[in-house]
């Protein structure tokens, strides 16, 4: 067994569901996991951003938008399994969001309607397990509808027909003003089997510090599941030292893995962003390492 942040690709592609959650637990908060919208143009042409993600030392990749039956990634040609193709490429850990929508949901502003691929079902459930995707976001886009219940109620059912790892929360309203933080509700994920809960990085979300934060992630660790803080409110595109702050209040909160959106440019964070996430949390040593390998080790 290996820490996440010292594999190579050749370790990371072939990981199970209980190895992946071994490895980020053993890598001790220093996991850096970089999300890209995968309909919109890429910030590079002639790259996907994945590979310019895991270039900046990004360890996991979470695919926004992808959806399950028509599998197509902008800035990619057309591939049957675009999942086994990113990994070919990136040698690491690939998930993606699907989406529990509560159509009994009041919303605050315009819905957003999916398409069935990006729904949270059982057809794209089993879809996402014939794809090969490492890990699998419940949660909500900005006015989708996405409620903690529904969330809630998806969660059995995934892990039915899923055998990857399911994390289970949201990192801002989805349009909705629900308490996001709600203690019982996240809980129950657990209770529920989520490997892991999403929560929104500490300044992130107007009320959300470090003491709220703080005591529900203790909770979450004592039921031994993983801790994904997100910054998903376009602060992946602020400056530097913004990123660095709430990097490090993700540390001191407990989080496992350090969630960094696609809000920027080409829909995905600026690159200097994820670099500059990675050494505030793990250093130079273990950021480099990350940037510098090859995907044939």
């Amino acid at each position: 067994m290996k820490r996440l942040i010292s594999c190579y690709a050749s370790d990371a592609i072939n990981m199970k569901m209980d190895e992946l959650k071994n490895a980020i637990l053993a890598s001790e908060g220093r996991t850096i996991l970089g999300e890209t919208v995968v309909t919109a143009a890429p910030l590079l042409e002639g790259v996907t951003n994945a590979e310019v993600m895991s270039s900046f030392g990004a360890d996991m990749i979470l695919l926004n938008e992808f959806d399950v039956f028509e599998k197509k990634i902008n800035g990619m040609e057309y591939e049957e399994n675009p999942i086994k193709k990113i990994k070919h490429l990136i040698g690491r850990p690939i998930g993606i969001n699907l989406e529990p929508v509560d159509e009994s949901a009041a919303l605050i502003d315009e819905k957003v309607n999916l398409s069935s691929g990006r729904l949270a079902t059982v057809k794209t459930f089993c879809e996402a397990e014939k794809l090969g995707v490492d890990f699998i976001c419940l949660t909500g886009n900005p006015s989708t509808g996405v409620s903690n219940e529904a969330i809630n109620k998806c969660i059995d059912i995934a892990k039915k027909h899923y055998s990857g790892l399911v994390f289970a929360g949201k990192m801002h309203g989805a349009g909705m003003l629900e308490n996001i933080l709600d203690e019982k509700m996240i809980l129950s994920f657990i209770d529920n089997g989520a490997d892991g809960v999403l929560l929104p990085a500490v300044g992130t979300v107007p009320g959300i510090n470090e003491n709220l934060l703080s005591d529900i992630v203790r909770k979450i660790k004592n039921k031994k599941a993983l801790v994904m803080c997100a910054i998903g409110t376009s602060q992946e595109s602020a400056d530097e030292g913004t990123i660095r702050l709430i990097g490090m209040s993700n540390k001191r909160v407990g989080a496992d893995i350090h969630h960094i959106g696609d809000g920027g440019y080409g829909r995905m964070a600026d690159p200097e962003n994820i670099m500059a996430l990675s050494i505030a949390v793990r250093g130079k040593r273990h950021t480099y390492f990350k940037m510098a390998q090859s995907v044939n080790r």
